[in-house]
Formats: structure tokens, C-alpha cells, sequence
């Protein structure tokens, strides 16, 4: 028996991941335990849950793998600091110390904080993203492609999966990056960086694509072969703390927004704006992966690969038959691919993976023990919990929904989720601004179930269970208003039983008393707060928002009958 811990840090979304004899048994992010959003310090809780869940201790390891490598990184901070002389010295700075602290010592941080003298490896970034998605996509043969901000020097990449074996064909170095660009906008519509880039995708529809020539004639171009060209004189990240800088500004003519500033119409144009160039530099290059290689498949990692909109965009427009992404495709993955690469790239794998529970659960004796005594409650089995639960729903409520094993990755998937009934037309504006409390403009997800997702969406035929495409709303989406985005479109999770059984009941039970088989299914978390693992952070949650149900297992809160608890009012900082 073959045990492989792969661990993520220091940069963000630190993660672990322990594997078995090449199946992944536990997997978590570091920032469920430590409450802190993309927290990026070293993973000690999340390994720690990891090694309990194995039921093993950390000297029973055979292998531990990071998911980069870290002098390579550096060798390129360094030659960048060289190339910018003398300008560039304070982010160099900042660099150099955190490095000198941290960076370089992240097999001595793990020996330090456990038992273990085994072998410690590591594995480059990329080939980390690439072998998470090809080891758990269902495809013995395909082309992959790994888009990023930047890993230690590429920042996209591609090659060919086949027998088990990730053989690499090209990459394109930093500081050319489809990535950097996107988190360029990010910033410069006042979101923040390696946070802000969904909301940069969300408030696209509202605009129109008006300055998607000025973005290819000032800032980026693309060659046949799909390498990209920033024009780097407009970008702060080579020399400065900053995505951006004046000259950046200067072509649009306006300044950068703050971060609580009004969202205007201009920065709503950007955001369409980028986000349709992002979706043509894609296109443009998987058009030349898929002639390159040949191949029928894609397999498609990496930060990017968590934009929704670009990604059914890819599956419309792409000369590729079948498209696979996992849902952990992000840094916080990169544990899991780390030690899945590992494992396989002597042996072919022989069954797809693609687990999405992986993390922590508790039984309804644990959900008990963690409410206060002055906390009223209900217990009761599944098939009364669905009937009172759904017609909460029915009636408008709110529910937080807390159930088995949390998601790994960013996407709640039905276990750490928020309910309520997308009928409602002002049931967006409740959830943005009493539960999630976040900007207006920000669109829910729909979950529909398996067997009447096409009375409700264009079923283009690809698999929409996590959340990782949008569709089309047909003529019927009208009845679920607080669902469907601005252009139409929905990030829709089609649920099957076998997916998530538990939610499923409760789905068709809803469908029993409104007629209607779609949820609003949103993460279970207030605004700049990662979401919740334990039960004591999901009570928290409900009673500082106005949630109206909380369930945790078979355990219900009502709100109404907790009226005396008061609220922690306690603060995040905002993403």
C-alpha cells in the first residue's frame, strides 16, 4: 500500500491531499480550518485532517510531494530583479523576504511539525495542474492544456496525456500570461487579484464589448501558434507591487476604481470587454493545440480554466469532440495533482477519479454536541426533514444546507451549500445583500435536477454536475428569474442521484410541492469568508446573516424560535 501526501502553500488556496494506492482519500483547503479566505501559509491543519481521515500517522507515509518547485521559481524572480534594475527593488524586496523566511523551506517546515523521515520530492506547477484533470478525467488519451498567471516560468502550457504519461510539447514563459492579464483588469475594476476574477466574469454581461480593440491594439497580441504578447510598458507586476500602472490608465482615460466605488457603466464595458479577448486568445490557441496534437480530447487545467464563461465558450466553439476540467482546477488542486502524478507516471491509471467529497463530515451526534444549550433545535429522519424543508423553500425561506463530506475545491457542490427558490424574482437582491452581503450585481447558480434540465437549459451534451460551464436559459428559464444572468445564462450544477443522493430527495421533494425542480445553490459562506467546514462555523454563519433554516444532518435550526441568540458580528475581510 503506496501513501503519497501532496501539499500546496505559500503562494494561495494552500491545500493537502493524501492519496492510497492512487485514489485520493481526503483533500482539503488550508483556509476551511484556519477561517482566513485563500489563506496561503503552510497547510499544517489541512494535513492534519488528511492523516486523520487515512486513519494513518505522518511516518507511515511513503512519499511526500510539493506541487512545485521552489528554486526554479526563484531563479526566475531573480532574473526578472536583474532584467528591471534598478527599478523593481521594493517588490524584489518583499520577494527576498518572504523566500528567506518561508519559501525555501518547506520540506524543513514539514519535518519540523511531524514525524517523517522519508522522501520528500516535488513537482513542477504545471505538470501539478495537468496531471490533477488528466488522472481523474475519463480519457486514456488526449491533449491537455494548463493556463495560469504563472507557475515557476510558464504561464500556459500544453501536451499530450496517453498511457498514463503526461508528455509535454510547449510552454509559454512570464511574463506573457493570459492569466496576468485577466487579474491586470481584475484589479483595475477595482476587484482584488487571485480573488476578484469571478467578479471580473459576473459583471461582464452587463456591458458590452466596446473596447475589445483598444485591448489587442494597447495591451495584448496573439500569434497563429497561440502565443500571446503583452505589451509590458502598461503593466506594474515586473517592477511595482501593483497589476497595473499609469500608462495602463492612460489608454482608457480613466483611473483605476476603488474598491467601494460605484460600478459604472465604463468598467462594466472593460469587463465585457476582457473577458471576450480572454475568450479569443483561448480559442485561438486550443484551435492550434487540438491541429498540433491531433487529438479527439482536451483535458484543460489551471486558474483560468475556472472561468465558466470561457469555458463553454471553448466547448461551443473548439474542433475538440469531448472537453474535461476538473473542479479543483486552481492552485488549491495542485496538492492533489501533485501526488496523483507521483503515483501514476510509472503505472496507467484504470478507473476515472474525479472525487469532489473529500473533506471533512460530521454525524448528527457531532452537529449535537456543538450546539449551545440556549440554541433550540429539531431532529428527525430524512423523509419528514425533506417535507418541512421543502416547503420552507417553497415559501421563501432561506436555508443553509450542511451535510457529509465538504467539497474540496471552490465550488459548493451541495454539502456546504445555501438553499432558496429561484421563483422569486427579488430573491437575488436577498441573498446578495442579506446573506452574502456582497454587490448587487453578483449572479446565483441553479440546481437542476438530471431529468428536467433540458425543460429548463440548451443541453449542448457536456457535463454541467460541477459547475464549471454555463447554458443557455430556454423559454421556461422565465420562471426561475433569480438564476438567470444578465445574458441569459445560468453556471448550472445538473444533479443526479448518484451525484449527491441526500440533496437529490430533497430537490424532488421541492419539485413535488412547487412544481418547480431547479435551487438556487450558493457556497455557505457570508462575503470574505471561506467556506464553512465545521458545524460551529456553520451556526455561526446562519445566526450572522438572515438565513431562516439551518440544517446539519438531519438536525433543523429555525431562526424564528432562536430569536434571543444574538449574532457574532464577526468580520472578514472583504474579497
Amino acid at each position: 500500500m503506496r501513501v503519497i501526501l501532496g501539499i500546496s502553500a505559500y503562494f494561495h488556496d494552500s491545500s493537502a491531499c493524501i492519496i492510497v494506492e492512487g485514489e485520493p482519500v481526503a483533500a482539503a483547503l488550508e483556509e476551511r480550518f484556519t477561517r482566513k479566505k485563500h489563506d496561503q501559509s503552510f497547510p499544517e491543519n489541512a494535513i492534519r485532517y488528511c492523516l486523520k481521515e487515512a486513519d494513518i500517522s505522518s511516518n507511515e507515509i511513503d512519499e511526500v510531494i510539493f506541487f512545485e518547485k521552489p528554486f526554479t521559481k526563484f531563479e526566475r524572480i531573480l532574473d526578472n530583479f536583474t532584467k528591471q534594475a534598478p527599478f523593481g527593488f521594493l517588490p524584489f524586496k518583499k520577494a527576498i523576504q518572504a523566500w528567506l523566511k518561508e519559501k525555501f523551506w518547506v520540506e524543513d517546515a514539514f519535518r519540523k511539525l511531524f514525524v517523517y523521515e522519508g522522501e520528500f520530492s516535488y513537482c513542477q506547477h504545471h505538470i501539478a495542474h495537468a496531471a490533477n484533470a488528466c488522472y481523474q478525467s475519463p480519457f486514456s488519451q488526449a491533449a491537455y492544456l494548463t493556463i495560469d498567471g504563472v507557475g515557476e516560468k510558464a504561464c500556459t502550457s500544453y501536451g499530450v496525456y496517453e498511457k498514463g504519461q503526461l508528455k509535454p510539447i510547449a510552454e509559454q514563459h512570464f511574463p506573457h500570461s493570459i492569466g496576468l492579464l485577466y487579474s491586470a483588469f481584475t484589479q483595475y475594476c477595482g476587484f482584488r487579484v487571485n480573488s476578484g476574477e469571478y467578479k471580473l466574469m459576473g459583471l461582464a454581461p452587463y456591458g458590452i464589448p466596446k473596447y475589445k480593440e483598444m485591448i489587442y491594439a494597447s495591451f495584448v497580441s496573439i500569434s497563429d501558434e497561440g502565443e500571446i504578447g503583452l505589451q509590458l510598458d502598461k503593466f506594474g507586476f515586473l517592477n511595482d507591487l501593483k497589476m497595473i500602472n499609469k500608462r495602463f490608465e492612460q489608454v482608457f482615460g480613466v483611473k483605476t476604481r476603488k474598491a467601494e466605488e460605484p460600478m459604472t457603466q465604463f468598467y462594466k464595458d472593460v469587463a465585457a470587454s476582457i473577458q471576450k479577448v480572454t475568450e479569443e486568445l483561448i480559442g485561438k490557441l486550443v484551435t492550434y493545440i487540438q491541429q498540433k496534437t491531433g487529438m479527439d480530447n482536451l483535458i484543460y487545467s489551471g486558474g483560468v480554466a475556472l472561468n465558466c464563461v470561457a469555458n463553454s465558450k471553448l466547448l461551443k466553439n473548439s474542433s475538440f469532440q469531448n472537453v474535461f476540467i476538473h473542479s479543483a482546477s486552481g492552485d488549491g488542486g495542485g496538492a492533489m495533482g501533485a501526488a496523483l502524478w507521483s503515483y501514476y507516471q510509472s503505472k496507467e491509471k484504470e478507473i476515472p477519479l474525479n472525487q469532489e467529497f473529500l473533506g471533512p463530515q460530521f454525524s448528527t451526534e457531532d452537529v449535537i454536541k456543538s450546539i449551545d444549550e440556549d440554541i433550540h433545535f429539531h431532529v428527525m429522519k430524512d423523509e419528514e426533514l425533506f417535507v418541512r424543508v421543502a416547503k420552507h423553500l417553497k415559501e421563501g425561506r432561506v436555508v443553509g444546507w450542511f451535510q457529509g463530506r465538504m467539497e474540496f475545491g471552490p465550488r459548493a457542490l451541495g454539502n456546504r451549500s445555501i438553499l432558496a427558490n429561484p421563483s422569486f424574482p427579488n430573491m437575488k437582491s436577498i441573498l446578495n445583500l442579506k446573506i452574502k452581503k456582497r454587490e448587487g450585481f453578483r449572479p446565483f447558480a441553479p440546481i437542476v435536477l438530471d431529468e428536467d434540465f433540458e425543460t429548463y437549459f440548451e443541453d449542448d451534451g457536456y457535463d454541467y454536475s460541477r459547475m464549471l460551464y454555463v447554458a443557455n436559459g430556454k423559454h421556461n428559464a422565465e420562471t426561475i428569474p433569480s438564476c438567470i444572468h444578465e445574458d441569459n445564462t445560468a453556471r448550472v450544477q445538473r444533479l443526479s442521484e448518484n451525484f449527491n443522493s441526500k440533496l437529490y430527495h430533497l430537490l424532488m421533494e421541492f419539485k413535488k410541492q412547487s412544481g418547480v425542480p431547479v435551487l438556487i445553490n450558493t457556497s455557505f459562506n457570508e462575503r470574505g469568508e471561506p467556506i464553512v467546514c465545521s458545524p460551529k462555523e456553520a451556526i455561526d454563519c446562519f445566526f450572522n446573516t438572515e438565513m431562516d433554516l439551518l440544517i446539519m444532518e438531519n438536525v433543523m435550526l429555525l431562526k424564528s424560535e432562536n430569536k434571543h441568540i444574538k449574532p457574532t458580528n464577526k468580520q472578514y475581510e472583504l474579497d
